[in-house]
């Protein structure tokens, strides 16, 4: 009888060592736990993974990203869920206790480069925006006159020609006709609303 007594009295205090240990860190922190906050256990996150959906799907807040990695884990099943959908849901206010807002960092195409940047760099000007007329040297074609033909005529029937020369010329001509097709089918659609 005194040795199961000593028994239960050991086993007694496992539990009471056990239960302290793995509770000292909840009670000496005021901050909830992730799991506690957002009702799930969180996966591991890196960066390079909400970078990686962000990439893919850039009109996505990168929160809403790392919101579903952290339920997910998993970059695919996110990305899947991302294409059956269209879109990801946002955090619930407890997510962002624990992970604060970041800002989003503006796009790189609208940075001003500052005038330290190295010459190979290329030029600090801002370029000029260029049409598909200026592009492609068809200022003179594009005086009003009608092409006359319908949309689908347009590119015409590709004729294989002799030598690589004359293909690519042809080439060329049948994307001159369908730019300045294409130019006259908007501005016909316009016509119309600017009386």
């Amino acid at each position: 009888m005194g040795e199961v007594v000593n028994v239960l009295v050991a086993v007694a205090v496992v539990v009471l060592v056990v239960r302290w240990a793995t509770s000292g860190s909840k009670e000496s922190s005021d901050a909830p736990s992730p799991s506690a906050a957002l009702g799930f256990r969180p996966k591991n996150v890196t960066p390079e993974m909400v970078d990686t959906v962000h990439n893919m799907f850039p009109d996505i807040p990168k929160d809403n990203i790392r919101y579903d990695l952290l339920r997910t884990g998993n970059v695919e099943v996110t990305s899947n869920k991302l294409l059956e959908r269209g879109f990801l849901p946002a955090p619930p206010p407890a997510y962002y206790t624990i992970y604060p807002r970041t800002a989003e960092p503006p796009a790189p195409t609208q940075a001003v480069p500052s005038g330290n940047s190295n010459a190979a760099a290329g030029p600090s000007k801002p370029k000029k925006t260029e049409n598909l007329l200026t592009r492609y040297n068809l200022e003179s074609r594009a005086t009003g006159v009608s092409i006359g033909a319908a949309p689908e005529e347009v590119g015409g029937k590709a004729v294989w020609e002799d030598s690589p020369e004359k293909r690519e010329a042809a080439l060329r001509e049948r994307k001159a006709r369908m730019i300045l097709a294409a130019r006259e089918c908007v501005v016909f659609s316009l016509a119309p609303a600017s009386f």
